[in-house]
């Protein structure tokens, strides 16, 4: 009944990520992970930046394929929280209105860092206590600590996983056949 009432676009979206339901050694339907039209992003998608995600995390994370990829492999290991924390952090950088500033901050520490929170992000008690002080006078600044361990806690763990996972090898190994 839910799915009658979704929007059309979510049922495209649906489609998209069908493959998230499998383990992540077993997805090699990398058109579902792509955001756009995934033929064509597939197609624009070259070997050269698919390998260089493996340069460094950062490379990673500055390419939107690259942030879908990573995202669909944390899905199957059910840790996406952590990239979608560290992507609403970066949002909220962003964020030029005070009013707004207030707002949105209340919002990513309520989803993300309050103990409890719906997708509670791993971080220690002090910094977590550290953030619920930062967003009593909310700066653009106030998940910078949060947001750098949930980073590190990534780059160390599940970054490593996603570079040796079949995913990655799959997604490689589509883009260099379209080369052939």
């Amino acid at each position: 009944m839910a799915a009658l009432l979704m929007p059309r676009r979510n049922k495209g979206m649906r489609t998209r990520l069908g493959c998230l339901s499998h383990k992540s050694d077993s997805c090699s339907d990398f058109t579902a992970i792509l955001p756009d039209k995934p033929n064509r992003a597939l197609k624009r998608l070259s070997t050269e930046e698919a390998t260089r995600w493996a340069d460094s995390f950062d490379v990673l994370l500055s390419h939107k394929y690259g942030v879908a990829a990573f995202r669909a492999f944390l899905k199957t290991e059910f840790s996406e929280e952590n990239l979608e924390f560290w992507l609403a952090c970066e949002e909220f950088k962003k964020t030029r209105s005070t009013a707004k500033l207030v707002s949105k901050a209340h919002r990513i520490f309520e989803e993300f860092v309050d103990v409890q929170a719906p997708r509670e992000v791993n971080i220690d008690f002090q910094t977590r206590e550290a953030t619920r002080k930062n967003i009593q006078e909310p700066s653009l600044t106030c998940f910078d600590q949060a947001q750098g361990k949930v980073h590190s806690l990534m780059e160390k763990d599940s970054y490593p996983r996603f570079l040796r996972s079949k995913m990655y090898l799959d997604l490689l190994s589509q883009s260099q056949r379209r080369l052939s």
